[in-house]
């Protein structure tokens, strides 16, 4: 399933460090900084989120060129985003914590900014969605008037969820849900009050006013209230979870309710599942507990692992290189192909057929080895800085996840008659040719052994 979170994003520091003394001019805590975080923020945190999940996700957004971008990019390594500018710098929030007690936030670039345009990408990844998030973050995305209506015309057909802030925009009529928290609900409405009466009427508002098809108000440890077109107000509980920062639970919880309208339950099951979710992500430390988690050591052809071996050469200002195939019993003119392509440029990734792949294309004979074995081999060459699995036949999704600067294809190929020619064109790529040894092939390859056995 293809989930496109659309939204603003922001970069979020955490500065961590113990304050055992203050300070000797003004009476405030000394904290001796242990160590700092930099995390994508926002509709980002989402996109991680259910990156992390397993789920293949497209974060279509806005993007400056500022130096703060750069880490928010890195941040953002191992996820497909389609963004266009924003002419704005980037939002950043730090937060200082002594302990794991918050001391102080401060925020940099968080002024309103000006409505950006939408580019023909970023339209076209979110007409591609089976499933969308709306984050709103008050940054002006929600309010261009193509991204509006692209989202109003894919909530005839798919689900949305639309998570709203007090600085954006309205939802547009149709979503499946829309998630504010109770404060959000009440200045929304113009409401008061802490109590189940007061978001019960603002959700009625809201479902009116609005025109979702359900509203659905978190209210932290109390759980959630959904009330639909159809049917009462029913309260979702959610176990009793202690917690000092309940950042990111509502991202967690919009997160997660999309997941489970997409599999297709009711709102109200839906809202039950993502409230579990988002207690669960507070009970493991929150954004915190997300910054503590390891990575999984990547497997030979770990599409993470690639794609951050990008990441890093992009941030160096180098170029990345990519070529493709099923390199089926490795030999000198593979070994010649990829070193041809890896003096084009500072990181050279390769794009492997799967075995399913192989199969599909060469028959139920290939491949000779493994996936993971031929991933393992290419990375054991000096020349290759990281393996991307496909499973497709051709290698057009692994490219558009990686975005290459050059894309290489060996043989007596034309570059204008490869169809991934146009794709690398797209984003400013070019496609090469390196020479072809014909006399080098899997195929004869194969055929000695045969005779050797």
């Amino acid at each position: 399933m293809n989930i496109v979170v659309l939204g603003d994003v922001l970069l979020d520091m955490d500065i961590a460090g113990e304050a055992q003394r203050l300070s000797p001019d003004a009476p405030v805590p000394v904290v001796d900084v242990g160590a700092v975080h930099r995390r994508a923020g926002g509709a980002g945190l989402v996109a991680r989120m259910l990156a992390r999940d397993g789920h293949r996700v497209n974060l279509v957004t806005v993007l400056s060129d500022d130096p703060a971008s750069g880490d928010l990019r890195a941040a953002l390594a191992g996820i497909t985003v389609t963004a266009g500018p924003s002419g704005a710098p980037t939002p950043v929030k730090t937060r200082v914590r002594a302990a794991g007690q918050a001391v102080v936030r401060f925020d940099e670039g968080c002024a309103p900014a000006p409505v950006p345009e939408a580019t023909e990408e970023m339209l076209a990844a979110l007409n591609a969605a089976e499933a969308v998030i709306v984050a709103d973050y008050g940054r002006g995305i929600t309010a261009v008037p193509a991204l509006r209506q692209a989202v109003q015309r894919l909530a005839a057909r798919i689900p949305v969820v639309w998570d709203p802030h007090p600085s954006g925009t309205d939802p547009v009529p149709g979503v499946a849900a829309v998630t504010p928290n109770l404060s959000e609900a009440l200045r929304a409405t113009g409401g008061s009050g802490n109590s189940l009466p007061a978001a019960l009427a603002a959700a009625e508002e809201l479902l009116g006013r609005w025109q979702p098809r359900a509203v659905v108000v978190t209210l932290g440890g109390q759980g959630a209230l959904v009330l639909s077109e159809a049917g009462l107000p029913q309260v979702v509980p959610v176990p009793e979870v202690a917690t000092s920062d309940p950042c990111g639970a509502g991202d967690r919880f919009a997160a997660s309710l999309i997941l489970e309208l997409a599999a297709g339950a009711s709102v109200d099951d839906a809202a039950a599942e993502a409230a579990k979710a988002a207690a669960t992500f507070l009970a493991a430390g929150g954004v915190a507990g997300l910054q503590r988690e390891k990575d999984p050591e990547p497997l030979p052809g770990d599409a993470m692992d690639a794609l951050r071996a990008a990441a890093r050469t992009r941030e160096a200002g180098g170029t990345v290189v990519a070529t493709g195939g099923c390199f089926d019993l490795l030999h000198a003119g593979h070994a010649r192909t990829l070193s041809a392509a890896r003096r084009l440029g500072d990181c050279l990734i390769v794009c492997l057929n799967s075995d399913a792949s192989v199969r599909r294309l060469k028959g139920e004979a290939r491949p000779i080895i493994g996936q993971e074995d031929r991933a393992e081999l290419l990375l054991a060459l000096e020349c290759v800085d990281g393996v991307m699995i496909f499973d497709e036949d051709t290698p057009e999704a692994a490219l558009e996840r990686l975005r290459p600067d050059i894309w290489v294809k060996g043989g007596d190929y034309r570059a204008d008659d490869l169809p991934e020619t146009a794709l690398l064109r797209s984003w400013g790529g070019d496609t090469v040719t390196v020479p072809y040894y014909p006399a080098r092939s899997t195929t004869k390859l194969a055929a000695a052994l045969a005779k050797v056995g």
